[in-house]
């Protein structure tokens, strides 16, 4: 098992925000977390990534025990966070966020090479190398706080709502780029409002309201659930 939680629990101060969920991956997988605002999403990844700490339970990760490991240590064991709202360096160009994604890389030559590998991925981003991070459209940052993930060499790839904010064009765009890192070996566990898209690529999803798992299944099981169809597809 790559990924396993076991009864988390996390508050803000009164407020249980995650309330003893258990979830899963597999080397390989893409797993979705779908649920509305406030159910549990971000705070899971933010736990997973040691940006907050359970009340109780624990995360296991290549059955390693990481509930008390500190972020920096968490990112150089192979778990990339890409955060809501894509959180770039507006005032760096592009080529020095993805150079910043590397920075545990100490090989200059390699880190070169992941350079341009991630421009043949991304064209775009080569074509805007030189310019300043913040000066690029919602759907070329979202492309870039990903491809700066990328620079990484993550095992693990949490990914929080990648199409937040983005057109219907940028959203097929995003979810064709999470496909192909998941073809290229990197498991991806996504976090994700849009239910159909998120659901049409994974493996595996579970459906969180307020801090709990009321479903969790197969992708093709949960697209024909008639729960998630009312509350999430719009059925």
């Amino acid at each position: 098992m790559m990924l396993e939680i076991k009864e988390l629990c996390v508050s803000y101060g009164a407020i249980k925000a995650l309330k003893g969920i258990d979830v899963t991956l597999t080397e390989g997988e893409i797993v979705a977390l779908i649920g509305g605002n406030g159910a549990g999403k971000s705070t899971t990844l933010n736990t997973i990534s040691g940006l907050l700490r359970p009340v109780s339970g624990g995360i296991r990760f290549l059955d390693d025990e990481i509930t008390s490991v500190p972020p920096q240590e968490i990112v150089s064991r192979g778990i990339i966070h890409v955060p809501e709202g894509r959180r770039i360096f507006s005032s760096l160009t592009v080529e020095e966020n993805l150079e910043m994604g590397a920075y545990l890389q100490r090989d200059k030559a390699a880190k070169q090479r992941d350079l341009e590998e991630v421009f043949v991925r991304f064209p775009r981003l080569k074509e805007r190398r030189r310019q300043a991070g913040g000066t690029l459209s919602g759907g070329e940052q979202q492309m870039l706080a990903i491809a700066r993930a990328i620079m990484a060499h993550p095992k693990l790839l949490l990914l929080d709502e990648p199409s937040m904010g983005l057109s219907p064009v940028f959203v097929e765009q995003i979810f064709d780029i999470i496909q192909s890192i998941n073809d290229q070996g990197t498991s991806i566990l996504l976090v994700e409002q849009n239910a159909q898209m998120a659901l049409s690529i994974a493996d595996r999803g579970y459906v969180l309201e307020t801090g709990r798992i009321v479903l969790s299944g197969a992708s093709d099981d949960l697209l024909h659930d008639p729960l998630v169809i009312k509350a999430y597809l719009g059925g």
